[in-house]
């Protein structure tokens, strides 16, 4: 499977070309366009009911995926996830995997599983709203970040600290441990939350920007234009 990433790093978009008989897995509403030879087939996620339903109600993640398949001849399809920024590609191997957040899964090739990862992540984080999912076996897995992506390197006993909002990926190599930043005080007033420190070996992925703080700047500019009653 060839593909290409264009209009990087603010607007990229992966194109993938298939030969006959390929195919990829893609999130449903991500699909920018495809070519005539391709046909869309659609189904519920491989984990069983359970994990399917642990992806649609807690990652937020589509019940159902869509697969590509080119069935006459060589074709492309392309592709996009919602937030405004860059496109990686993590190549996933036996005993390599990852652990992406739930908004950065675009795509992914033949043979790749993706599950939420139950343990960590998924404890404790409802009030940020922010949940991993675990990718594994063997393919080519497509991620998107809000802004450009920082890429870092970690060896064996090196650590970074994360803010959660920043965190787009990283290898399942690594261990990691979610924490306060700083002690309460800090948490409260300091705008940071919850931060993940991830510990190497393997590959740490970071958005540059912050979809959170995002939001509350637009809403910065649109609470003072909402019109407040009166009390009677």
């Amino acid at each position: 499977m060839e593909y290409d990433i264009r209009y990087r790093p603010s607007y990229s978009m992966v194109v993938v070309g298939l030969n006959e008989g390929e195919k990829i897995i893609a999130e449903a509403g991500s699909m920018t366009y495809v070519k005539p030879g391709i046909e869309v087939r659609t189904r519920m996620r491989e984990r069983g009911i359970l994990g399917t339903l642990g992806m649609s109600l807690l990652g937020r993640q589509s019940f159902f995926v869509n697969e590509y398949v080119a069935t006459s001849g060589r074709s492309e399809a392309a592709f996009v996830s919602a937030p405004i920024g860059d496109i990686e590609v993590l190549p996933v191997t036996t005993g390599h995997g990852f652990i992406i957040q739930k908004s950065s899964y675009i795509a992914s090739s033949e043979g790749i599983d993706l599950d939420v990862q139950w343990q960590g992540f998924t404890k404790g984080l409802f009030g940020q709203g922010l949940f991993m999912i675990h990718a594994t076996g063997q393919g080519t897995l497509f991620i998107n970040t809000f802004g450009a992506i920082d890429k870092h390197t970690l060896a064996a006993g090196e650590s970074i600290i994360v803010d959660n909002f920043h965190l787009a990926a990283f290898s399942d190599t690594c261990a990691y441990t979610v924490k306060q930043f700083g002690g309460l005080k800090e948490t409260l007033l300091g705008g940071e939350g919850l931060v993940t420190e991830v510990t190497g070996p393997g590959e740490l992925y970071i958005q540059t920007k912050n979809v959170k703080e995002f939001v509350d700047w637009i809403w910065t500019l649109i609470e003072p234009r909402i019109p407040q009653r009166t009390a009677r």
